[in-house]
This record gives C-alpha cells, sequence and structure tokens, in this order.
C-alpha cells in the first residue's frame, strides 16, 4: 500500500527531545536533556494507597466518565486554584490528558489553518509541534530576563494580527525565565486591547526556589468569566507524569467548545487517573510533597549551577532560574549546540539544542539543560562530559 499523508503531517518535525531520549536508553548516558522529574520522588505509596481506596469504593472508577472530566477532582483543582487568586468553577474547568492537550484542543478551537500565533522567543518546542500541526503561522516576539517584550509584541500585533498568544510566563520552558509583573500587566492589557486570547501554559509554577509568588496572567484579569486569558497547568511535574492528567480553566464559553472538541478526540480523560488523584487531593499532603520537590531541585539546579562555574568556561553564560527544571545556556560564540551535540553524546552525556525551542532564526549557541532527573555522582560527571565537549571545540579556534 503506497499511503499517502497528509501535508500537515508530512511538514510536521520530530521532537529533538523525543529523539535525543532514545539515545539514552539502556546506556551509560547521562541525561540532561528530557524535561523528568526524578523518580525517586514520585509518591509511589501514596499514589498505591489512593488506588486501592478508589477500587475499594466499587466499579466506577472503570467506566466511562463526563467529557468535562470526574467533578470531585475538579472541585478539588478548584479549591486549589483559589489559593493562587483563580475564582473559577468547576464549568469553567475542562480535565485533559496531560496539559498538552489542553494546548492542543484550544488551538483547534479558537484557530483557523493560517492563522497567526504570538509567542515569545523562544518557547516551549511542544507547542511549536502543535501549532504546525494545525496549519499556524508563528510569530515569535523578543524577551530578556523579563519576560517578553511589550513593544515588539506590539508591533508584532499591528503588522500579523495574530488570532492567540502562547506563553508560559513563570518558570519558563526552555529558559526558566519569569516574567515581572509589569510585563504581565502590559501583555494582558495589550491581548485584551487587541482581543488576542492568551493560552497561559503553567506547569512548573508550582516548582518554586524563591518562595516569591508571580500571580497568573489569568489572576490579573477581572473574573474567569470574559477573561482574555485560559489557564493550563497539570499533575505530571507535581505528582507523576504518567497519570496524563492536565487541566484548564476560562470562560466558560470557551470550556464548552473544548469539551465539544475533546469528546471527538477522546471522549474523555482517564476515570482511574482522575479518582486517583481526587482521592491524593483529599488524603495527602500534596503542598508538603510539592515543598519537598521543590527544595530538591533547587539543591540540583545549585549542583549544576556550581559545577558550571568551577569549570570557568570562557564564553559560557546563564541565568540562575528561580524555579522550574531548566537551565538555559548562552554557549561561546560561533559555537553550534547540535554540531555539539553529536560530540556529547560520544562523550556519555545529552541535552536539548536550543535551536528546537525557536519557530525561525534560532540562535544556535544556546542549550537547555534538565537539573531534576539526576543529581550527586551523575550529575558532576555529567557537567564534566559537557564541559569536556566544549573544550573540544573552543580549542580548535
Amino acid at each position: 500500500m503506497n499511503y499517502q499523508f497528509s501535508s500537515r503531517v508530512q511538514s510536521l518535525q520530530s521532537s529533538a527531545v523525543r529523539d535525543i531520549l532514545k539515545l539514552t536508553q539502556g546506556s551509560d548516558m547521562i541525561s540532561f536533556a528530557g524535561g523528568l522529574p526524578a523518580e525517586e520522588l514520585f509518591p509511589v505509596q501514596a499514589v498505591k494507597e489512593a488506588a486501592i481506596r478508589v477500587l475499594e469504593a466499587g466499579s466506577s472508577a472503570l467506566q466511562y466518565g463526563l467529557t468535562e472530566g470526574y467533578l470531585p477532582l475538579r472541585e478539588g483543582i478548584v479549591e486549589r486554584m483559589a489559593l493562587k487568586d483563580i475564582h473559577a468553577t468547576p464549568d469553567q474547568m475542562l480535565i485533559t490528558t496531560g496539559s498538552q492537550q489542553a494546548i492542543d484542543l484550544l488551538v483547534g478551537v479558537l484557530t483557523e489553518p493560517g492563522d497567526a500565533v504570538l509567542v515569545e522567543k523562544p518557547t516551549y518546542l511542544a507547542c511549536l509541534q502543535v501549532f504546525s500541526m494545525h496549519g499556524l503561522k508563528v510569530i515569535a516576539a523578543e524577551s530578556d530576563e523579563n519576560g517578553i517584550i511589550p513593544a515588539d509584541a506590539e508591533r508584532l500585533i499591528r503588522e500579523h494580527r495574530p488570532k492567540i498568544m502562547y506563553c508560559v510566563p513563570t518558570f519558563s520552558n526552555p529558559t526558566g525565565r519569569v516574567w515581572s509583573l509589569e510585563r504581565r500587566k502590559q501583555m494582558l492589557e495589550l491581548c485584551k486591547t487587541s482581543g488576542i486570547p492568551i493560552i497561559e501554559d503553567d506547569p512548573y509554577g508550582d516548582i518554586n526556589f524563591s518562595g516569591e509568588q508571580y500571580p497568573s496572567l489569568l489572576s490579573l484579569d477581572e473574573a474567569v468569566e470574559g477573561s482574555a486569558v485560559i489557564y493550563t497547568s497539570t499533575f505530571s511535574k507535581i505528582v507523576a507524569p504518567a497519570l496524563r492528567t492536565g487541566w484548564a480553566i476560562g470562560d466558560s464559553k470557551v470550556i464548552r467548545m473544548m469539551a465539544k472538541a475533546k469528546q471527538a478526540a477522546d471522549l474523555q480523560s482517564s476515570t482511574m487517573d482522575q479518582q486517583i488523584l481526587s482521592q491524593l487531593l483529599q488524603g495527602f499532603d500534596l503542598d508538603g510533597h510539592i515543598a519537598v520537590i521543590s527544595e530538591a531541585y533547587g539543591s540540583r539546579m545549585e549542583e549544576m549551577h556550581g559545577h558550571l562555574t568551577m569549570a570557568a568556561v570562557p564564553g559560557l553564560s546563564w541565568i540562575k532560574p528561580k524555579g522550574g527544571m531548566f537551565l538555559w545556556l548562552e554557549l561561546p560564540e560561533g559555537l553550534d549546540a547540535e554540531v555539539l551535540l553529536r560530540c556529547a553524546v560520544g562523550k556519555g552525556v545529552a541535552f536539548v539544542p536550543g535551536s528546537s525551542f525557536y519557530a525561525n532564526d534560532p540562535q544556535r549557541n544556546t542549550a537547555r539543560l534538565n537539573f531534576s532527573f539526576c543529581s550527586g555522582e551523575a550529575m558532576e560527571r555529567g557537567v564534566a562530559r559537557f564541559v569536556e565537549a566544549i573544550g573540544e571545540f573552543t580549542a580548535r579556534s
């Protein structure tokens, strides 16, 4: 059979992270590539006990459920979101199969092929795949240590009239940056004035090293109903990725349209996973667990920062993140991270070249390193291998 694949699939680029992860399987490879949580910190016993409680309560967890999601879980998330000054109702929320599905559904209901989408430069690479799949034109605004630059965003809005904006304003992927309060207010006002819905992706916001609080864009708007902001998040980073449960909060009209699209995609997210998480919210100290994760990841970030600082590689620079899971590096001028990766993999360490996070005109001497997955001797050896690979290139120049 000569299969004829659609143009949108043929133009879709494979995920650089997923391709690199294939290289790390079953070997001595030390991976700084994937955005992997630390497995030893998963609340295995709590999940096990929650699953037992769910199954002992009857067989409903094995049945089909509501497209919108398990109501007690939505109610539990509503209570947690209120602590972030996001005051929603269950009808303003949709449970999704990870926050990635929330982004895909939102793009599907808010755009048409050929529309433009505004993002920060650089941005989350998996969202670039979503935009490509939907046939969108990605417009990237410049950013600095305080986040997206409103003046450049305003220029691009005038020139391209994007239908939506996508952003990760708190501990972003890949840079780990945090938008300042001023930038958040400016971009919210700019998008509201321009009639541009904002997809605010917040998978890392709870993994906070400093304790400083950063308000979500949605919390800065007047109310959820009628807001320009649709907020998405996930349990993947604060409980476990395998439970594949995320959520979206926004105007009830948007949520209803997302639910229609979800029915066509998968009918519903796993009832079993949702009920386990609902049990965890009721009988487990999730905030205490998040504090443990944040302390551990903060310590690992300091390890990586310390090893890189001690190496004193000329031309290598970065900004210490205040949370999240990633360190964003600018490599010595002229060094292509994709070429460096081939050398690094040969030495037994993997990372993600920064070019993967650009819609166009990539800064090729950039790299993203994940610090959450390993620590101690493995962290030290991995950074040493990475630095050694850089040394081979800088010695030639």
